[in-house]
């Protein structure tokens, strides 16, 4: 499948036929909404992701030598 966005063909839902102005005010409508929900949730979006990245993150078991410079 192509990474082009713009290839109205394949999508996989097919989307009808819009105006110039209706599908900018859509796109500007779904920016919007997006920028209200970040404001509510954000918090709790940026926690869960930053569980999520401290669980897959490899934590040694080996005590660190701190007197040994690393070169």
């Amino acid at each position: 499948m192509s990474a082009d966005h713009h290839d109205h063909d394949i999508a996989p839902i097919p989307l009808p036929q819009l105006s110039d102005d209706a599908v900018v005010q859509i796109h500007d409508f779904i920016y919007h909404f997006l920028d209200l929900f970040e404001a509510r949730y954000g918090d709790q979006i940026h926690r869960y992701y930053d569980e999520l990245s401290e669980h897959s993150m490899i934590q040694s078991d080996l005590p660190l030598d701190t007197d040994d410079p690393p070169f």
